[in-house]
This record gives C-alpha cells, structure tokens and sequence, in this order.
C-alpha cells in the first residue's frame, strides 16, 4: 500500500553573513564584433560572438552574483532564444543582479575576476575596466580586482578562437 506524504511547506531560506559565488564565460571570437570587455570597448580586429553584445566579463560576473544568491544563471534569467536580448548591452544583465543582491539585504564584499585572452593585451585597459565595475557594482576601488592572463599559446584561446573568464565574489549581509 502506497504512503501518501503531505507536502511539505518549503524551507525559509537561510540568513546567511556571507555567500560566496562563481562565475564563468566563454565566448568565440569573430571578425566583425566590436570586442567590449568590463562595458569598455577594446580595439582588436575581432570581438565576440554572441546573442547580446557578448562581454564575457559582465555575464562572469552577473553569474558569480546570481550563484552566491542561489538564483537562475544568466542563461535562464535571459535567455538567447529571446529575441528581446538580442544585441542588449550586458550592464542590463549586471545591474539587474546587483539589484536583486541589494533586494536579498547583500553587499559587495569583493570580486576577484581573470580574463582568459591571448590578443589583444588587456593591461592598458584594466583600470579603465576596474573603475567601470566599480560604477557598476557600487563598489570601492578596494574590494575590486582585475586581472589579465593569456593561455600560452593553448587551446581556442590560447589560438585566438575565443575568450573566456572566471569570478568569485563574496557577498555581505548589510547590517
């Protein structure tokens, strides 16, 4: 004989001081993209192709502050078979996460992001993407940090088919 459960009301998410979350990105490069990392468009001959404007950076980390929160990934959140995102700037998808972090009572602990790239040299233009993420996350200087590294040569990035980029970031609870 079968046992039948009552369902059970779901569990009240927990407070916690502090969430931790990851992100990553992938993108391929093609000729005929502008190339526009951290919402600062880099000179290079090819850029990434993608649905929205593909800036491999800000979905990192839109993603990295979704996963702390225990959300939908970018992906699910907006989604490339909807024709509404088609060419949307990524700081849409970025503030709508910072937003739904301020709605959840959480800060911006720190954020700690590498681009994966082998062409063009991003060094020259990390502070210029730095303090642009700092607008963006309502962020001090000091809690955000960028760096750049190429893949030796290896695999698609290493032979400049594509991008990619990795995140953690640490979110506080506000007092």
């Amino acid at each position: 004989m079968a046992t039948v459960r009552a369902a059970a009301a779901p569990a009240a998410a927990p407070v916690l001081p502090y969430r931790v979350g990851h992100g990553f990105d992938l993108h391929r490069l093609a000729e005929g993209y502008k190339l526009i990392i951290g919402g600062v468009d880099i000179p290079h001959i090819k850029g990434c192709e993608a649905h929205s404007d593909g800036d491999v950076l800000l979905h990192t980390i839109t993603d990295a502050i979704l996963g702390a929160l225990c959300l939908p990934d970018i992906g699910q959140l907006f989604p490339d078979t909807d024709p509404k995102w088609k060419g949307a700037r990524s700081d849409i998808f970025l503030k709508e996460a910072v937003r739904l972090m301020e709605e959840r009572g959480y800060v911006l602990g720190n954020i700690d992001c590498t681009i994966i790239a082998q062409k063009p040299k991003l060094s020259p233009h990390k502070e210029t993407i730095r303090a642009n993420l700092c607008n963006l996350l309502k962020a001090d200087p000091s809690v955000v940090n960028v760096k750049a590294k190429t893949h030796e040569k290896v695999d698609s990035i290493g032979e400049e088919r594509s991008i990619g980029c990795h995140a953690v970031v640490m979110l506080i609870r506000k007092e």
